[in-house]
């Protein structure tokens, strides 16, 4: 079964969700040239959630021959205040019912564990960002969405790191939540890379519930060792000295990737 593929306007992100110098019907209207069966979205983008407004964006979707397989969403589950994270559990309970709108039954909606912020234990984190996830499930089974949770770095608007970036509290967090048909693992090798694991080891471990995949990949400076990168605390993120290549040129053992992926028939 042949994997399909979606485009994601990772270049053009502060345009429309930040500086709002492009519109998310801009970037539909250039994709349309891309060789793709399906736009990704970023809860960013939209001017409002108002269901006019997101039909005239699903209409926009499939007008231009595309389908919208997963909604990419950053809830901040680890807040220190309960009140914040209370409101991050609604915001994502919103975003699901916007992804099941946008792209119908079985579509992916991102989760995030939330930032790693300095006063917050592993273990409450842990036992936050899991409590939040499960009270987002509910409608993700009402919905019919899946939620899919990422080995993220950060979101492009935050201040901290992601709180589950490295493997070894990304695997805790998933292990608390064995939900198998509404929630998996959004993976993406490079976010590995950037934490300063192995992807392939990563993915041998999660391969079972990965529900998505992003595809990307970075290449490191003249003068830059990986295992300099490997020594780092996992903060890194963009770092000037890992760069985004093209996707199979970098860093990222794609052929070992798609070989693990295609034995555990993969078809995301």
């Amino acid at each position: 079964m042949a994997v399909k593929l979606s485009a994601f306007p990772k270049c053009y992100l502060d345009d429309i969700a930040g500086r709002r110098t492009m519109s998310v019907f801009d970037w539909i209207a250039m994709a349309r040239s891309l060789d793709a069966d399906g736009l990704e979205m970023y809860d960013g983008f939209f001017e409002t959630l108002d269901d006019p407004y997101l039909d005239r964006v699903h209409e926009a979707i499939h007008d231009a021959g595309f389908a919208m397989p997963m909604l990419c969403c950053s809830p901040d589950f680890t807040h220190p205040d309960a009140d914040w994270r209370q409101r991050a559990v609604e915001r994502e309970v919103r975003m699901i019912e916007v992804a099941r709108r946008l792209g119908g039954p079985g579509v992916v909606c991102r989760v995030l564990s939330g930032q790693r912020y300095p006063e917050v234990s592993r273990a409450q984190g842990l036992e936050w960002a899991a409590g939040c996830i499960e009270a987002c499930l509910p409608a993700a089974r009402e919905h019919d969405v899946i939620l899919g949770l990422e080995n993220h770095y950060k979101d492009g608007f935050w201040k901290y790191p992601e709180f589950a970036q490295k493997r070894d509290v990304f695997l805790d967090l998933l292990a608390l939540i064995p939900e198998r048909r509404h929630f998996g693992v959004q993976f993406d090798p490079s976010n590995a890379l950037v934490a300063g694991d192995d992807p392939i080891q990563l993915l041998e471990a999660v391969v079972d519930r990965v529900v998505s995949m992003h595809a990307s990949d970075r290449y490191l400076a003249e003068g830059t060792t990986f295992e300099e990168l490997r020594q780092s605390d996992g903060t890194l993120g963009y770092s000037p000295n890992l760069r985004h290549g093209v996707t199979g040129q970098g860093l990222n053992d794609y052929d070992a990737i798609f070989r693990l992926l295609a034995t555990h028939g993969y078809s995301g």
